[in-house]
């Protein structure tokens, strides 16, 4: 999905991946998946693993996150689901409440990955 906002989904600079904030827009529709926090965090989620697969990696490959959520009563829900993406190994990660985000969206996430160049 091509974004209209003047970004790059990701950079790769040699080894580290910088991914831009991620919401839960779906792909194949371009709307946000808002018919339950559950499901457009799953969205969101989703559209960060594309991104790193885009550069040749996955969620291990996360060193640093930041999470935004525009109301923190959904911290909880938000753990539950954003646990499932990792087997043991989590990033580092940095959690904030805010006021609004993009395109009316209730969560959003922003990452650096550490993926090796192939040879």
């Amino acid at each position: 999905m091509k974004s209209k906002a003047p970004l790059r989904p990701s950079l790769r600079i040699e080894n580290t991946v910088y991914i831009s904030g991620q919401v839960g827009i779906n792909p194949q529709t371009s709307k946000l998946s808002n018919d339950s926090f559950e499901n457009e965090v799953r969205q969101m989620m989703d559209n960060l693993k594309l991104q790193l697969e885009n550069n040749d990696g996955g969620f291990n490959n996360l060193v640093s996150v930041i999470a935004y959520l525009k109301s923190m009563k959904d911290y909880d829900t938000f753990n539950t689901i954003y646990g499932t993406y990792f087997e043991d190994k989590f990033p580092t990660r940095t959690c904030i409440a805010v006021l609004d985000l993009p395109l009316g969206a209730s969560v959003e996430i922003s990452g650096i990955a550490y993926i090796p160049q192939r040879k």
